[in-house]
């Protein structure tokens, strides 16, 4: 549990260093707020996917390894459905990750 929250706190501070580099300067200051917010929503939804894709990948791959060294005649196929696994979870991160991109652009 330790572990879980360490990478939660450690995303939240990379979030909160990430959003000043994205700020802008001037201009009306409702526009400058909106922006900010859409800003901080992005940069915690872009903080959630990776950590919930690491997070993910993570324990295919421990289990994969777990299972492989319980039965290594099946390791072949284990290794398959591993690979398929993850490619899977990545390529739902970077789904996720290209709808946050059309959201920033779009504001």
């Amino acid at each position: 549990m330790l572990k879980y929250f360490t990478v939660v706190l450690i995303g939240l501070a990379l979030m909160l260093v990430a959003t000043p580099a994205s700020a802008q300067e001037g201009g009306d200051d409702a526009a400058a707020a909106a922006s900010g917010s859409i800003l901080f929503g992005s940069s915690l939804g872009v903080g959630l996917v990776m950590v919930g894709a690491g997070l993910g990948i993570a324990r295919i791959g421990g289990s994969a390894v777990e299972s492989m060294a319980r039965q290594p005649e099946a390791a072949g196929s284990i290794q398959t459905a591993m690979l398929i696994s993850a490619a899977l979870i990545e390529g739902a991160t970077f789904f996720a990750l290209i709808v946050i991109g059309f959201i920033l652009n779009g504001a």
